[in-house]
């Protein structure tokens, strides 16, 4: 058969033809074994061959061209073929060579054993050459079968990975634009929920949480004021001081973004309840994010001393997540202008934090931000809302 009458189509078109130019590597210490295949498979059409005599430079010359199938003996001096063999299986670039093997010997447990270690196919010597022929032709069949179905199944993690890079990028950017229409119903902030989740992030590393939960905790950390969506435009705009009854309305936020988030079918959204709006809008839900987001909505007015909103949470009982908010937000407020003051300077900002220690905010938390103040400062100015930069 004349390999050139075969075309450059589709690689599945080809699946059962035999590739001419394929590298065989032969690997005997009789030259004239060596010699002798080589003759009758270049007669076959094969013309890119390897070949040494010295078992001890196999690798070498395989790492040098990597072979597309390897004719290997199996009783040579320094190592034997099972020795290459058992090499070859055990590096990952050697897994799926197919290997034939040519060999004189007829004990049935060296057969097995080779079996064992992966050999593709046994020929005897004296080889027949049409034999060897078919016996080639059909072990490099199945390797270009297999070939097809390894470059078939990358391209299609391939493809899994881009469409779920996709959608991440959608769910992050959908997450964000919730985050953003609660911040607009507030006074320009401006950056303010991507400093808040870049500032959680921080924190959240800085006291052990894992890749997974810290990517988690700053996408959910920029939902916490959602629930300022469901607040009146009177009470959330209003210039001077609230009185107790906006006070309260205010604080119900909180309550609005937890139920935004994770919201219980059986209460309607109330304004009173700004602390339970926010997780209303986000749940019930099974997304981690939303869950996790909901917990914070809910918990980020929380004290430490228990003097915070919705429920008074005390302590260890307010959620770790919603603690860390906390001081993220807190500083945020403190270190951004708004229409009614100036940025405070980074020192005045942590000076107002540490009145707070072990009142408003978990000590654990505060010392966490304390020991990240270089990444905190460097945020700040990354993401500033036309302010002077912060000095550490």
């Amino acid at each position: 058969m004349n390999p050139s009458t075969f075309t450059q189509s589709n690689p599945a078109d080809r699946l059962g033809q035999t590739d001419y130019q394929a590298c065989v590597t032969i690997i005997d210490d009789e030259r004239i074994n060596i010699e002798v295949v080589k003759a009758y498979l270049n007669e076959a059409g094969f013309s890119n061959f390897r070949s040494t005599t010295d078992s001890r430079c196999a690798l070498d010359l395989m790492d040098q061209n990597p072979p597309d199938i390897l004719l290997l003996d199996i009783n040579m001096p320094h190592q034997t073929g099972l020795d290459i063999l058992s090499t070859m299986r055990q590096l990952e670039r050697y897994r799926r060579t197919p290997v034939l093997i040519l060999t004189a010997a007829d004990d049935p447990e060296i057969k097995l054993e080779a079996l064992r270690l992966g050999a593709s196919d046994f020929l005897a010597k004296p080889v027949d050459p049409s034999e060897l022929t078919l016996r080639m032709e059909n072990v490099l069949a199945v390797k270009a079968y297999q070939d097809h179905l390894a470059k078939h199944s990358e391209m299609l993690e391939e493809k899994v990975r881009e469409r779920t890079r996709e959608l991440e990028e959608s769910w992050q950017e959908a997450i964000h634009c919730l985050a953003r229409a609660g911040e607009y119903r507030d006074d320009d902030t401006g950056q303010h929920v991507t400093r808040v989740g870049r500032y959680t992030r921080i924190l959240a590393e800085e006291l052990g949480f894992d890749r997974e939960e810290v990517e988690l905790i700053e996408q959910a950390a920029k939902l916490h004021d959602v629930g300022k969506i469901g607040i009146p435009d009177a009470i959330l705009h209003k210039a001077g001081k609230l009185d107790a009854n906006e006070y309260a309305v205010i604080q119900q936020h909180c309550g609005i973004g937890r139920e935004i988030m994770n919201p219980d079918p059986d209460e309607e959204l109330t304004l009173r309840q700004h602390a339970t709006i926010g997780p209303k809008i986000l749940g019930p839900t099974r997304s981690p994010l939303l869950r996790l987001a909901s917990t914070i909505a809910g918990s980020h007015h929380e004290k430490w001393d228990g003097s915070g909103y919705p429920l008074g949470l005390q302590g260890e009982d307010i959620p770790l997540e919603g603690r860390i908010v906390a001081v993220a937000d807190v500083f945020d407020a403190l270190s951004s202008p708004r229409p009614y003051k100036d940025a405070f300077s980074f020192e005045k900002c942590i000076q107002i934090l540490e009145e707070g220690r072990a009142k408003h905010f978990d000590p654990a938390v505060l010392d966490a931000f304390q020991r990240r103040r270089i990444d905190i400062i460097a945020i700040l100015n990354e993401y500033a809302d036309q302010r002077t930069e912060a000095k550490s």
